[in-house]
């Protein structure tokens, strides 16, 4: 064989052979013993036919059949009606507690409604004591403000012997009615003979119309004892008609009907130079100056 192709081989595969068979000798000769079927070990059972049983007295065979004594077992039964009450109570227990939740909400809503109303209040009336605070205020300035006009009238008053009360120590009067007093204005000259003065600055007037001339300068009556500057817009066309006139315009110094009457009266009445180059309505003015002094 190659396997055992030297002669330690050989040598090996003897000896091997001789420690095997050896071993196998001595295992059978001096082997374990052992019992077949071996001995059981445990604890003793008593004789008996069934898995329960009772009592000191050991039967040699089976019992006879018995009745079974049959034990009740009560089981608890819930009435439908215990049931249903219970089902009940837990619904209005839910439906309480739903309603409770409604109802905290609703006072929560009403608690926000109720102060968004106390606020709306308390704004309107801080707007209230605003408005009465200016109107207040307003008023004492107006009450002042007549206040002091009064007390310049009284020391005019007394100034000029008490013209308007009466209460100076001059007699006598002076004017061209039928009733006593001394006619004419606080602010006339106490050395003019008028008493209800001159229109138009000494008759002449203001006039303003571009390039052209008035051809006559119309004076306005002097009706009431007012005086002060009356400014009136005209409008003339290209022949010099005065095709329109509105007295007391910007400028003006009183306003009163009696003067801006008058003004006008006297501004419709006025001529001015033809201008056929002229629009057909050309914008002018015309000043008049009413004064009570002469």
């Amino acid at each position: 064989m190659s396997i055992i192709d030297t002669s330690h081989k050989r040598k090996s595969v003897i000896l091997t052979s001789i420690i095997m068979s050896m071993l196998f000798l001595c295992i059978f000769l001096f082997g374990l013993k052992y019992l077949d079927p071996p001995t059981e070990y445990g604890i003793a059972i008593n004789f008996g036919t069934s898995d329960v049983g009772m009592g000191n007295i050991q039967p040699k065979e089976a019992l006879k059949a018995t009745t079974p004594e049959v034990t009740e077992t009560t089981e608890e039964v819930i009435p439908q009606e215990e049931t249903a009450v219970a089902e009940t109570v837990t619904e209005k227990t839910e439906k309480s507690i739903e309603k409770s939740e409604d109802v905290a909400t609703q006072n929560l809503e009403e608690a926000l409604a109720i102060k968004k109303q106390e606020e709306a209040k308390i704004a309107a009336k801080k707007v209230i004591a605003e408005k009465q605070r200016i109107a207040k205020a307003k008023a004492d300035a107006l009450k002042k403000k007549q206040e002091e006009e009064a007390k310049k009238r009284s020391e005019l008053d007394a100034l000029m012997g008490g013209f308007n009360k009466g209460s100076g120590n001059a007699s006598g009067g002076e004017g061209d009615d039928n009733s006593p007093g001394d006619k004419g204005k606080i602010t006339g000259d106490i050395n003019a003979k008028g008493y209800t003065g001159n229109g138009g600055g000494n008759g002449t007037g203001n006039y303003n119309l571009g390039n052209r001339k008035p051809l006559n300068r119309p004076k306005p009556n002097y009706l009431c004892n007012e005086e002060g500057l009356v400014i009136v817009r005209i409008e003339v066309n290209n022949t010099g008609k005065v095709i329109r006139a509105t007295a007391g315009v910007k400028g003006s110094t009183n306003t009163a009907d009696c003067l801006l009457s008058q003004a006008k009266k006297a501004a419709l009445q006025t001529k001015w130079q033809a201008d056929t180059k002229a629009p057909q309505k050309q914008i002018g003015t015309i000043k008049y100056r009413f004064s009570l002094s002469q």
